[in-house]
């Protein structure tokens, strides 16, 4: 079956999860703000679902169309054959959004469009009430300009929760902004990688993963594997294939450091969840300790920052720690997160050689990339 799937994505970094859904083979129809349009079946559902590292959620769009009144939108979304995805006993609920649109109120949406659903519904299996005990179907309305797009939620909880951070520490970075930094930095397998400021392990760990070849949603639940529309064989076969396909000789060079032993703690146990504690030397250090292990490395880290849980004290003095390492080994790069907007002038005083906003959360942070130099 031909399903329009979208993958949604964090502001800036569209491109990344374009190129990810590229990479499974699947035919891009529109790039969007926050969002990737592409085609696929049943089983794309459940690639996308295991394989996308930086998407947020993979939704099932069921239509779209232009609404200007209340009528219309009931009468278009009853039209949409909600039977062939939802079964009798099938619980769905329905979120809604509305931006710049003539139809305002979200909860006279919800409800016209959970009417519009329950009706069509009736009329096909021929019954009065539903007893919603089954699998769950999330159903979203997005209004915009008039134009409405309905969906219904593949993941359940978000793409970043993979299921191995069991230990955390204040202001973790997400799972899929992680993973997007190490894919936006030229690091690769073979390469000596080094995080000074690793917290719960993140970074190291999605770079671990992305070197070895790990599906990052393999070890997790997702709320499509109880539909009916995807068979069972489905989901094995896909997760039987994405364990073959790990690559446990990847030669990796990854080194994560915190001062706070409890963050050390937490990430050598989230590693060890994630299935790469073996290639990943976490160790205790404070910044003034740091040196290069090698002739040239990347840096790829999200160091604390006033906005969340440093001081600017202890965020100056890993800025001058940084000052230091990189006027005596001008051949390593780095790729750092933050909301500091004067990084520039206090680490490398040099513009970054790229840099790009983004979202940790809701809080903007700009990616700051320093290519070192050639050899």
């Amino acid at each position: 079956m031909k399903l329009e799937l979208i993958a949604t994505a964090t502001f800036g970094l569209e491109a990344v999860v374009k190129r990810e859904i590229q990479n499974l083979g699947y035919k891009i129809l529109k790039s969007e703000d926050a969002k990737i349009t592409y085609m696929g079946d049943e089983r794309a559902i459940v690639r996308s679902n295991l394989w996308l590292r930086s998407a947020d959620r993979v939704l099932l769009k069921l239509g779209e169309f232009k609404a200007l009144s209340f009528e219309e939108l009931f009468q278009q979304t009853k039209a949409i054959a909600w039977e062939e995805l939802i079964p009798i006993d099938g619980k769905f609920t329905v979120n809604c959004t509305s931006v710049k649109s003539k139809l305002r109120s979200v909860p006279t949406c919800q409800s016209i469009v959970k009417k519009a659903i329950v009706e069509r519904m009736k009329e096909y299996y021929c019954v009065d009430h539903f007893e919603e005990t089954g699998a769950a179907y999330t159903v979203k309305a997005t209004l915009l300009k008039d134009n409405v797009v309905l969906t219904i939620d593949t993941s359940g909880a978000g793409l970043h929760k993979r299921g191995y951070r069991v230990c955390d520490v204040a202001a973790p970075i997400k799972e899929t902004l992680a993973a997007a930094m190490v894919q936006l930095s030229f690091w690769k397998e073979g390469r000596l990688l080094m995080d000074p400021c690793c917290g719960s392990g993140t970074i190291p760990i999605e770079a671990a993963m992305i070197a070895r070849n790990i599906a990052p949603g393999l070890n997790r639940s997702f709320v499509s594997e109880d539909w009916e529309l995807i068979p069972v064989e489905i989901w094995k076969e896909e997760r039987k294939k994405a364990f073959s396909e790990i690559n446990y000789d990847a030669d990796l060079q990854i080194f994560a450091f915190d001062v706070d032993p409890k963050a050390i703690e937490a990430a050598t146990e989230n590693a060890i969840e994630a299935g790469v504690d073996d290639c990943i030397v976490f160790k205790r250090m404070n910044m003034s300790r740091i040196e290069a292990r090698e002739k040239s490395g990347i840096i790829i880290t999200n160091p604390p920052y006033g906005e969340r849980i440093g001081e600017e004290k202890q965020i100056a003095g890993i800025y001058k720690k940084y000052k230091e390492f990189f006027a005596e080994n001008p051949t390593w790069s780095l790729f750092m997160v933050t909301t500091d907007k004067e990084v520039e002038t206090k680490i490398m005083g040099r513009p970054a050689d790229r840099r790009r906003k983004l979202y940790n959360g809701r809080l903007e942070v700009c990616y700051y990339q320093f290519h070192g130099q050639k050899e």
